[in-house]
């Protein structure tokens, strides 16, 4: 029979060589799903600048009718409380 000493280092041996494994199995995981990511993701599109509009209605910034939109929901949800 081996001595305790013997069957603890036996058990670090091994413990660090399972250790070492999962370490390198992950890492050549990880690099695979990296490798298939960057050869099989879709590229993205790139959006051409719309053209400028010389409006009157983008020059002022806010729609008028959209400021009376919001006035009247405000004056409703007021009046209800």
């Amino acid at each position: 029979m081996d001595s305790i000493s013997e069957q603890i280092i036996e058990a670090l041996g091994i413990m660090l060589l399972g250790m070492g494994l999962v370490f390198v199995f992950l890492t050549v995981l990880i690099l695979g799903i990296k490798l298939v990511a960057y050869k099989f993701a879709p590229q993205p599109i790139e959006h051409k600048a719309p053209a400028e509009k010389s409006d009157t209605a983008s020059a002022q910034g806010v729609d008028p009718l959209m400021v009376a939109v919001i006035t009247s929901a405000i004056h409703q949800y007021r009046a209800k409380a």
